[in-house]
C-alpha cells in the first residue's frame, strides 16, 4: 500500500481484532476501521479532529475480476491483484446529520485530504502540480497550529508541527519558494549548486522526500559582505539550496506557533506586517494628546551575530525539530575558503534566521511592564490600548526600536532597566545609535523623520528623513551616470523602477514637497542626458522629439517620452498622499477568523503599490491569479501576460492582458505549445543544428510575420 502524505496505516494491537487497522489521516484526523463479525465498522476516534478516512471496499463476489490497489488507484492504473493486501480503498466522509452536530465551530479548519492527495499524483512533471491545493493545504495546517496555540493545547501543537515537518505539500511549496520566488534563488551556497530548471526541482523533491529532516546534517554557510548605511560592511551567510528548503519547512511549522505569542509591537520580518505599520503605530502613540514626549531610540549592536544560542533553544525546547535548529546555529561559515565555527548568533541571510531573531528578542514589553486594556467601540469593534497606568510605550522593527516615556529621567533609566533583558540574550546596545530625544527635536526611524511642531499646535508630522532623501538622489544620479549615452527607453526602464520604489515607500506620510524637489533634481539630469545624446541638435528639436504631455491627462508638457514606444517617465508629484491604516493589535494571517480582514488589506495594499494598468487588470481578475487561483498579494513578483502573443498579432489592450505571478507566467509559457515549439526551434538555430523541412517552413513564416509587424509599426509611426 502506498503511504501517502495524508495517510499512515499501522496495525492495531487489540486482542479481539488481530486483523483490524488503525488509520491516521495526516491532517490529524484518526479513524479506526475494523472488521467485526464480517461487517465494516467505521468508528470516529476524535470527532474534533476527524473528517475522513479510507475503508475497505466490500467484495463484489464473482462479478469482480480484478481490483485496484491503493497506490495504483490514486494514479489511475489497473492491476489484477485480487488479494486482501491489494484490495481497493475508498474515501469516507462525515456527511451524516448526527455526526455534523458533534463538530465544533472551527469545523472549516479541517482540510479535505482527497484534494491534497490528488495535488501530488505521481510527480514527474513540475507543471502538473496543482498549486492551489498545495498552498491551501499548508495554509490550513498553519492555521490549525495557530489555533491550537491560542487554546494552549501544547500536545496538539506538537502533533500538528510534526505533521507539517513530514508533509510533502510543505516540501513542494518550500522548493518553489526557495528556487522560484525568493530573490536569492540564483545565489549558490558553498557547494555551488543552484536548482533552476523544472526537471531538477522534481529530482530534488524525490530526493528530499525520502530523507528524514531530523537526520539532516547542515553544511556551513558562505560568508559574503554587503555595504551598510554607515559605510561599514554587513556580513551575510548564504546556506546551500537544500538547507534553505529545510529551513523553510521548519519555518512553516514553527512560525504559526510564535505568531500567536509575539508582541503586538513587533513588526520586522513578520507576515503581513511592514515598516508602514510600525510608523502608523508610532503616530497613534505619540500624537498631540499623548503625554509621552521623551523617546529612547535603541539599536542592538550586531544583533544577528551575537544572539545567545542557548536562549533561542530554551525558547523552542518543545519544538519537534529542535535539534536541527541547534545544528543550523552551530554549522559555522566559510570566508575566503577558511572555515570558522560559530558559538553565537544566527547567520543573516538564511530563511529561518529572521524568525529565530524575533523569537530571541521576544519579551521586551513584559520586561518593561507594558500592559494593554481592552475596550469595545461601535465603529471599530474590539480595540486594545496601552493601559492608563503604564507610562511607557514601544515599537520594535527587528533590531531597531523606540520606547516613549513621560519624563526624561524615566527614559534615561532604561539603560539600566534593559540590562537583564540584554544579558540573557547576549547582546548590547549600539552606543552610536542609542539616544534620548524630546519629541519636539525629532528623531529618525526606518527612513522617516518624526517630530512634533510646537508652532503648529503641537501637531505630529512624519516626513522622509534627510538621510533617505540624500540616498535617493545619490542612487538616481548614479543611474544617470551609468546609462550616459544610452537610449531614452533604457534610461526610463531603469529610472522608473527606482522612482516608484521611493514613491510607494513615502506616499503614506507628509512628502509632497519632497516629491517636488526630487522631480526637479531628476529634470536637471534628464536635460543633460538628452543634450548629450544629440550634441548637434537644437533645443527646439530635442523638445519636439522627447517631451510630451502625460498619457493620463494634465497640463504638464515636459514629460520625458520615448519616441518609439511612447513610454514615459514617472513623476513623483503624480502620486497622491494616502494615509496607511496600521494592522490591529495581534492580528495575524494565520488566524482563520481574520481571512476577510486580510483579504481587504491585500486589495488596499495592492492598489496603493501598483500602477493604474495593473490595478485595472487586477480588479477585473478579482485580485486572483488566473493560473494558480491564489491571491496576487502573496509576496511573489507579478508580470503582465498577453493572452494572444504580440508575435501573433496580440495587442496591449486590457482584454488581452492578464496579471500573473512570475512563476505562473514562466509555467504558462513553458506549457503553451506555441511558445515551447518556437523556443525549441530557435534554440536549434542558435546552436547551428540542422532543422527539419517543417521547422524551416515554420521559421520562414515567423520571420514573415515579424516583418509584417514592423511594416505596420512604421506606418503608425509615419
Amino acid at each position: 500500500m502506498l503511504l501517502r502524505d495524508n495517510l499512515h496505516i499501522r496495525r492495531s494491537r487489540r486482542r479481539y481484532l488481530p486483523s483490524s487497522y488503525l488509520l491516521e489521516v495526516e491532517l490529524g484526523k484518526p479513524y479506526i476501521i475494523c472488521t467485526l463479525y464480517s461487517k465494516d465498522v467505521v468508528r470516529q476516534n476524535d470527532v474534533i479532529e476527524g473528517m475522513g478516512c479510507w475503508k475497505k471496499r466490500k467484495s463484489q463476489g464473482r462479478k469482480t475480476t480484478g481490483t485496484h490497489n491503493c497506490a495504483n488507484s490514486i494514479q489511475g492504473k489497473k492491476t489484477n491483484d485480487a488479494t486482501r493486501k491489494g484490495a481497493d480503498f475508498q474515501q469516507v466522509f462525515n456527511t451524516k446529520k448526527s455526526e455534523k452536530k458533534l463538530l465544533p465551530k472551527g469545523r472549516n479548519l479541517v482540510m479535505d485530504t482527497a484534494h491534497k492527495a490528488s495535488a501530488i499524483p505521481s510527480l514527474t512533471d513540475w507543471f502538473t502540480i496543482q498549486w492551489k491545493e498545495i498552498e491551501r493545504y499548508v495554509r490550513k495546517l498553519r492555521q490549525r497550529i495557530f489555533r491550537a496555540k491560542q487554546q494552549n493545547q501544547s500536545r496538539r501543537v506538537r502533533k500538528l508541527q510534526r505533521l507539517m515537518l513530514r508533509s510533502k505539500a510543505n516540501l513542494l511549496l518550500s522548493i518553489k519558494r526557495v528556487t522560484q520566488i525568493n530573490r536569492g534563488k540564483r545565489t549558490a551556497g558553498i557547494d555551488g549548486e543552484r536548482i533552476l530548471s523544472p526537471r531538477s526541482r522534481v529530482a530534488l523533491f524525490h530526493q528530499m522526500s525520502s530523507q528524514n529532516i531530523k537526520l539532516h546534517r547542515p553544511r556551513a554557510v558562505k560568508r559574503i559582505h554587503i555595504p551598510k548605511k554607515n559605510g561599514n560592511l554587513r556580513p551575510l551567510g548564504i546556506p546551500t539550496v537544500k538547507d534553505r528548503i529545510w529551513q523553510n519547512i521548519v519555518r512553516n511549522a514553527l512560525e504559526p506557533e510564535w505568531e500567536a505569542e509575539f508582541e503586538p509591537i513587533s513588526y520586522g520580518f513578520r507576515p503581513k506586517r511592514s515598516a508602514h505599520d510600525a510608523i502608523a503605530n508610532i503616530f497613534n502613540k505619540l500624537n498631540s494628546k499623548s503625554k509621552k514626549v521623551w523617546v529612547f531610540e535603541g539599536d542592538f549592536a550586531g544583533c544577528f551575530d551575537n544572539l545567545n544560542h542557548e536562549h533561542i533553544l530554551e525558547k523552542i525546547q518543545n519544538f519537534p525539530a529542535k535539534e536541527i535548529v541547534r545544528r543550523w546555529l552551530a554549522s559555522g561559515y566559510v570566508d575566503n575558503q577558511v572555515f570558522h565555527p560559530t558559538t553565537a548568533g544566527s547567520p543573516q541571510g538564511g530563511v529561518i534566521s529572521p524568525l529565530l531573531a524575533n523569537i530571541a528578542l521576544h519579551g521586551m514589553e513584559k520586561e518593561l511592564g507594558i500592559r494593554y486594556s481592552k475596550s469595545n467601540t461601535k465603529r471599530q469593534g474590539t480595540i486594545y490600548n496601552i493601559h492608563v497606568k503604564c507610562t511607557k510605550a514601544m515599537v520594535r522593527y527587528a533590531d531597531d526600536f523606540i520606547i516613549a516615556c513621560q519624563t526624561k529621567k524615566e527614559a534615561e533609566s532604561l539603560y539600566r532597566e534593559l540590562v537583564p533583558y540584554l544579558e540573557k540574550r547576549g547582546i548590547t546596545l549600539a552606543t552610536d545609535k542609542t539616544h534620548v530625544t524630546h519629541i519636539t527635536e525629532g528623531f529618525d526611524f526606518l527612513g522617516f523623520h518624526i517630530k512634533q511642531y510646537v508652532q503648529d499646535k503641537n501637531k505630529l508630522l512624519i516626513k522622509p528623513s534627510k538621510t533617505s532623501i540624500q540616498k535617493a538622489k545619490k542612487k538616481i544620479k548614479t543611474t544617470f551616470q551609468n546609462l550616459k549615452g544610452k537610449p531614452v527607453y533604457t534610461l526610463l526602464t531603469n529610472l522608473n523602477s527606482i522612482i516608484r520604489g521611493y514613491v510607494y515607500y513615502w506616499r503614506h506620510v507628509v512628502s509632497k514637497k519632497v516629491f517636488s524637489s526630487i522631480d526637479y533634481f531628476i529634470w536637471g539630469n534628464v536635460v543633460r542626458h538628452v543634450k548629450h545624446l544629440h550634441p548637434n541638435k537644437s533645443w527646439k528639436w530635442i523638445v519636439k522629439q522627447y517631451f510630451r504631455k502625460p498619457k493620463h491627462g494634465g497640463h504638464d508638457k515636459w514629460v520625458l517620452t520615448c519616441p518609439k514606444t511612447q513610454y514615459q517617465i514617472y513623476k513623483m508629484v503624480w502620486t497622491p498622499i494616502v494615509r496607511h491604516i496600521g494592522i490591529r493589535y495581534k492580528n495575524s494571517p494565520d488566524n482563520p477568523e481574520l481571512s476577510d480582514y486580510f483579504a481587504k488589506r491585500n486589495k488596499k495594499d495592492f492598489d496603493n503599490n501598483n500602477t493604474l494598468t495593473r490595478i485595472k487588470i487586477a480588479k477585473k481578475q478579482k485580485y486572483i491569479c488566473p493560473m494558480c487561483e491564489e491571491a496576487l498579494q502573496n509576496g511573489e513578483a507579478l508580470e503582465i501576460h498577453h493572452k494572444v502573443p504580440k508575435v501573433y498579432g496580440g495587442t496591449n489592450e486590457y482584454g488581452n492582458l492578464q496579471l500573473l505571478h512570475t512563476s505562473c507566467h514562466i509555467q504558462l509559457h513553458q506549457k503553451h505549445p506555441i511558445f515551447r515549439e518556437r523556443a525549441y526551434i530557435y534554440k536549434k538555430v542558435n546552436k547551428h543544428i540542422s532543422l527539419t523541412p517543417r521547422e524551416r517552413i515554420q521559421v520562414i513564416e515567423w520571420r514573415m510575420m515579424d516583418e509584417e509587424r514592423l511594416v505596420v509599426w512604421d506606418k503608425k509611426k509615419a
